[in-house]
């Protein structure tokens, strides 16, 4: 095992999946000559050269139209969009192309691309440059939407990403990159050298596609969540003192739902947890389906806490921010409902 931050996992799965397959083609803005703006394809094109690994012109709507057009013609491109926030411009082409092309084409072409984007806040990046649109990707058949926690399973699930037949949303959480993060920002920062999820197997591996992760077991509550947010609920769980049970999704689209629902009709109560806005995010769809599945077991309704209905903002980063406190006072009101 290797100490490993996010970004040198995130690097070293491209470097392994490159070295496999020479149809891996890895581009965007300053990915290249840079290795990109949080250094996540560092080296790649001095190891494989210009042709596999290159810099693109700052357009969105060019980088990913391009890769599925390469997707198409049997080339693997991994694609990155330098923060999320910028690939609404691109997102015609991920819908309406990427997501439709295997439907359209009746299977005879698939789009094997992978779009990677930093996401969400936690570092004082205000509106433009915090956003959480993994709800705007789960909406879009056709699409798999993979958010990794830590440096083990970033590698593994953008390994699988790559390997995929389909398109691949992967939106990695940027306040993880060098090291896990509680929502205590008036704390210091802990590396992922002093976590033992920075421990990772420096050969090749594939993290499932579907499969959730239940990394705090517990009884009386479960919490849903993924991304940054999986820190924060272990971090409310530990602090309140409730013996929760926290399932870390991994990938939203598949849901792991057997994984969901076997927490839920154990403990009889769950709060979903997410950094997106609240109204339509992801957690009304997990809370519909559990509500459904699992009515009868359920001691109280499903509570969601998320970032409030509003653009992020930079001045009030903390308030908007899901913490554990704010997480903490709603775990105790389910508790006693």
């Amino acid at each position: 095992m290797t100490q490993m931050t996010m970004i040198a996992a995130i690097q070293n799965a491209h470097d392994l999946a490159m070295a496999r397959d020479e149809n891996v083609v890895v581009f965007g803005e300053d990915v290249g000559y840079f290795g990109g703006v949080f250094r996540c394809t560092a080296g790649l094109q001095q190891k494989y050269g210009s042709s596999r690994c290159f810099d693109a012109p700052i357009s969105e709507l060019g980088i990913v139209g391009a890769g599925i057009g390469m997707a198409a013609y049997g080339l693997k491109p991994v694609v990155e969009v330098q923060f999320a926030d910028y690939m609404y411009p691109a997102y015609d082409q991920i819908v309406s192309e990427a997501a439709r092309l295997r439907y359209r084409s009746g299977g005879e072409f698939t789009c094997p691309i992978v779009v990677r984007m930093p996401t969400g806040g936690g570092i004082w990046g205000g509106q433009t440059h915090s956003q959480s649109p993994e709800a705007l990707f789960t909406h879009v058949a056709g699409l798999k939407t993979v958010i990794p926690s830590n440096p083990q399973d970033a590698k593994g699930l953008l390994l699988a990403a790559i390997a995929d037949p389909d398109p691949v949303i992967f939106l990695e959480p940027k306040r993880l990159y060098n090291g896990p993060f509680d929502g205590h920002h008036d704390r210091p920062v802990r590396p992922w050298k002093t976590h033992p999820l920075g421990e990772v197997d420096p050969g090749y591996y594939e993290v499932p596609l579907g499969k959730a992760a239940v990394v705090r077991a517990g009884q009386e509550l479960s919490i849903v969540t993924y991304g940054t947010m999986v820190h924060v609920a272990i971090a409310a769980a530990e602090e309140t003192g409730i013996d929760a049970e926290v399932i870390d999704l991994r990938t939203l689209i598949p849901l792991d739902t057997e994984t969901v629902m076997a927490s839920v009709q154990k403990t009889g109560r769950c709060l979903v947890l997410h950094e997106a806005t609240l109204t339509s995010g992801f957690g009304a769809e997990l809370a519909a389906q559990i509500q459904a599945e699992c009515f009868y077991h359920l001691e109280a309704p499903v509570l969601r806490v998320a970032g409030w209905d509003t653009p992020y903002p930079h001045a009030q980063e903390w308030a908007y921010f899901p913490g554990p406190d704010r997480v903490g006072r709603n775990m105790l009101k389910l508790m006693e409902a």
